[in-house]
């Protein structure tokens, strides 16, 4: 069985084709949405999901969001007395999943499609795959965030023509492909993207205004519970917006609240530098594939971000149309992931469904100029494939020693769209062994070939001697090697992974210790109560009495959120 994922930076999906059509997967607690976060218990057991999520406020210290972020550095978080690479807590995140998957279908899971934003460079994508790994998963293709949007929509338009554009804001990444469609035929035109740029920094904007704004002791931002909190509040703030002028963010700090009312004409000024970073991406795209905004059919949301009603008027003035929101933002890369699940897997209902994409960014090497008054200066960047070439594709260009009896020439390969070296990314280098002759007798042809996972080959042949040198780029200097990987694995099979079907007690337990954290005296007292009593529901292992204990707990957790107006209310809407 093939799946497709949604490895995302707030929320993850999965989802699978059946019966022609794809289909979501719901996890334990009978969501499509599982939060991207993990924490580590006192006792060392592993909860994902929302469990960790309400945890984040509670034990930052030993919780974990946003990792996604960092795939393919070596970045790395500490939860407890424990450290992870993004890769391991991904990992940790793809393990549920594929849980939630086996659970539903009663067989095993072993390949998936997984979706990444269109921009990750090659050494995110090989942290992806390596996360993948470690969680028993064999990539069997990745797949652009944005390009997988248009297959769950270009599904219910496979006969039309049209030229039609996926904007896809997550919560971390920002992702705009150009798409045609024509005879069953979707081709990608051109993409482009922001790594660093979602729902999460427009709520983090919102916070960094509350603490300027509210007169809070400067101290407040070093306590990471109080930070966790703000960030929560904040983003309910920013939901609430949506369909209300004015809400007010209110948190307690050592006992003092502290009020601020957002009106949502603020909010558009204080978002605007994050709309004018959306801008570029979105006009590059067009710019790329020659293609004016009044000539696009149709625009497709992707990703929960583009919820806010800011983010649909930015795409609603610059395309002189309406977005399209047939599908939920939230889960439609999910359900294009799992469309070409049935794609790889050959499903008859497929057959006539072809899809091409691009290479996002440009590949190329360092190259040595010679300046007006004869001197050399190294540094530049040649590029061999441009962006948004079409995929699979295969270029060449032909380079020379710098020298006369040079003893080796070195090809430095780059990715990124700058005029030097220095402001792309290096993915690695190949050394040729020169005899030292003439300049002409070190020629090489170097050869580019780029796949649809995202694996870049290089060639460089000798014309002299015919001799040709290879190399796979494999990620950065950063990336896990092979015996890293292994080390990885053992030490996360050690891991307690909280079990499946006891995660809906550990996730409400977790809620209300959060609401527990955030209140005084006798509503503290009598929230102690209620866990306690909780506590000892599960102690008897007796489904019954915890189905009960599970109710009134759940009745003493809404009760206190509806009587604390500061409390944050969590939700996965």
């Amino acid at each position: 069985m093939i799946v497709g994922i949604d490895l995302g930076t707030t929320n993850s999906l999965i989802a699978y084709w059946n019966d022609g059509a794809p289909r979501l997967i719901p996890n334990s607690l009978g969501s499509s949405l599982t939060p991207s976060c993990v924490s580590l218990d006192e006792d060392g057991t592993v909860l994902v999901g929302e469990a960790a999520r309400q945890r984040l406020q509670t034990h930052p210290g030993r919780s974990a969001s946003l990792f996604k972020r960092y795939m393919g550095s070596n970045k790395e978080f500490r939860l407890g007395k424990q450290r992870f690479r993004p890769e391991e807590l991904s990992s940790l995140i793809l393990r549920a999943l594929k849980e939630d998957a086996e659970a539903l279908l009663g067989e095993p899971v072993t390949e998936a499609v997984i979706s990444v934003p269109a921009y990750f460079s090659d050494g995110q994508r090989k942290a992806t795959r390596t996360a993948a790994q470690l969680a028993g998963l064999h990539v069997e293709r990745l797949i652009n965030e944005p390009t997988a949007a248009a297959l769950a929509y270009g599904l219910h338009q496979r006969n039309s023509e049209s030229q039609f554009l996926v904007f896809d804001l997550g919560g971390g990444t920002f992702d705009v492909s150009l798409l045609d469609m024509f005879e069953g035929v979707m081709e990608v035109r051109s993409t482009a993207g922001d790594n660093f740029l979602g729902g999460e920094d427009f709520t983090q904007e919102i916070a960094r205004w509350f603490l300027d704004a509210s007169g809070i002791p400067s101290k407040a931002r070093d306590d990471a519970q109080f930070m966790e909190h703000l960030t929560a509040r904040a983003e309910a703030v920013k939901r609430r917006l949506s369909d209300a002028p004015t809400a007010e963010l209110a948190v307690e700090w050592r006992g003092k609240l502290y009020a601020q009312e957002l009106s949502d004409s603020h909010l558009q000024q204080l978002m605007e530098p994050l709309l004018a970073r959306l801008r570029i991406p979105l006009e590059r795209t067009l710019r790329d594939a020659g293609v004016r905004a009044h000539d696009i059919d149709e625009v497709v949301l992707a990703g929960g971000a583009t919820r806010a009603p800011m983010i649909r008027t930015l795409v609603t003035r610059m395309f002189g149309r309406f977005p399209s929101v047939a599908h939920n933002p939230d889960e439609v890369v999910a359900l294009g992931a799992a469309v070409m699940a049935g794609l790889k897997a050959r499903d008859e209902d497929l057959r006539e469904v072809v899809m091409t994409d691009v290479c996002p960014y440009s590949l190329g090497v360092e190259i040595v100029r010679a300046l007006p008054g004869g001197e050399l200066a190294e540094g530049y960047f040649s590029p061999i494939i441009e962006r948004n070439t079409v995929i699979p594709a295969s270029r060449m260009a032909t380079y020379s020693p710098t020298h006369d009896r040079q003893p080796k020439l070195v090809i430095q390969v780059y990715q990124g769209e700058a005029r030097l070296v220095r402001d792309n990314i290096k993915l690695g280098d190949l050394h040729i062994p020169l005899e030292g002759g003439s300049r002409e007798d070190g020629a090489v042809d170097v050869r580019f070939t780029y796949d649809v996972n995202g694996i870049l080959e290089v060639e460089a042949t000798r014309q002299l001697t015919q001799e040709t040198h290879r190399l796979i780029i494999r990620g950065n200097e950063e990336s896990l090697s092979d015996d890293q990987i292994a080390a990885c694995f053992e030490a996360l099979a050690e891991l307690k992974i909280h079990p499946r079907d006891l995660l809906e007690n550990r996730t409400l337990l977790a809620e209300a210790e959060r609401v527990y954290t955030f209140l005084r005296d006798r509503d503290r007292a009598a929230m102690g109560a209620e866990i306690g009593e909780f506590e000892t529901a599960l102690a008897r292992q007796d489904a019954r009495v915890t189905a009960q204990a599970r109710a009134r707990l759940r009745e003493a957790i809404n009760y206190f959120e509806r009587a604390k107006a500061f409390l944050p209310q969590l939700d996965l809407s």
